[in-house]
């Protein structure tokens, strides 16, 4: 029997990684990565052919064709328990909506099992790193890679949660500029249709992206009342929500577009005040750390210290 060594294993290790690393790079050759018949017809049978779906399901994490071939059907296996333990996909599809991510929910899940699998290598060379310094049971051993691969799940949904909320701030910042905007193009004598073509046109920022949606959208044949009523659900933005559903009811009752916009930009920079006296609110207390903690200590020392100094020299 052949006991092998550490240096054996990580030998090991760094050869299985190279092969498929190498391995990888020749498969990128035209003669062997060229796709096959059934990939290339796969795409227009997707609507009538359940094997057709499947088959283009299996793509969604495909780095590279013999990793994503090895790899691809165990993390399809492994999103559906993940999706489970960490609360479905609903949660994580309005965080995407909201985050204008173009991913899908799959994928999103499929990249937080490789965070999993970058944060468990991270954790087996700490595990390393520590025994050589200490030695700790097995047990301990696993319990670190496990924190190790849990942080890098969390941290992945963590940054999706930091993207989504910083979308929706910017959302925040725009709107009353935008409903101003749509304001004018109202007096102006334009339509509710052309005012927002004209402003999704003209302006940039998340809220003329979302804007943009909705012209395509009604230009694709849907009504307008419905394709806003879509963004709103979409985004879930509280003030945005208000300022569609008040537009939508001016549409069906008749009621000046002009005016009802106004009052909504106007509520929108008052809300925006508000969060701004409640952020302030909020913010008072950690302000007085630094002052408690950093500033008082050193203008104590600085008024004790000379007069300390004196007396041990006076002595």
């Amino acid at each position: 029997m052949v006991q092998l060594s550490t240096l054996s294993g990580w030998a090991i290790l760094c050869g299985v990684t190279m092969g498929i690393g190498l391995w990888s790079l020749v498969s990128l050759a035209p003669r062997l990565s060229r796709p096959r018949l059934l990939d290339r017809v796969a795409p227009y049978l997707v609507d009538i052919s359940p094997g057709a779906r499947e088959l283009l399901s299996r793509r969604t994490i495909d780095p590279l064709p013999v990793i994503g071939a090895l790899f691809g059907p165990m993390f399809v296996r492994l999103r559906l328990p993940l999706g489970r333990a960490l609360g479905g996909s609903a949660t994580i599809e309005l965080r995407l909506r909201q985050a204008g991510s173009a991913l899908t929910v799959e994928t999103f899940r499929s990249r937080q099992l490789l965070w999993a699998i970058a944060g468990a290598a991270l954790g087996v060379l700490a595990s390393v790193l520590v025994s050589r310094v200490q030695t700790l049971a097995v047990s301990l051993h696993v319990i670190l890679i496990a924190a190790f691969a849990i942080a890098g799940l969390v941290l992945r949904d963590y940054l999706l949660q930091r993207a989504a909320r910083a979308r929706l701030a910017r959302i925040s910042s725009e709107l009353p500029t935008v409903l101003e905007f749509l304001t004018l193009s109202l007096s102006a004598g334009e339509g509710i249709l052309d005012a927002i073509r004209r402003v999704s046109r003209v302006s940039r920022g998340e809220l003329a992206a979302e804007l943009s949606g909705v012209v395509a959208a009604v230009n694709t044949g849907l009504p307008l009342a419905e394709s806003l009523s879509d963004l709103a659900h979409g985004v879930q933005h509280a003030a945005l929500t208000r300022c569609i559903e008040q537009i939508t009811g001016a549409l069906e009752r008749g009621t000046p577009l002009a005016e009802v916009l106004r009052a909504q930009a106007q509520d929108a920079r008052d809300e925006g005040k508000r969060e701004l006296l409640e952020v302030a609110g909020k913010k008072e207390v950690a302000m007085l750390v630094p002052l408690v903690f950093l500033i008082l200590p050193i203008t104590i020392v600085f008024a004790i210290f000379p007069g300390i100094a004196v007396l041990q020299l006076g002595l």
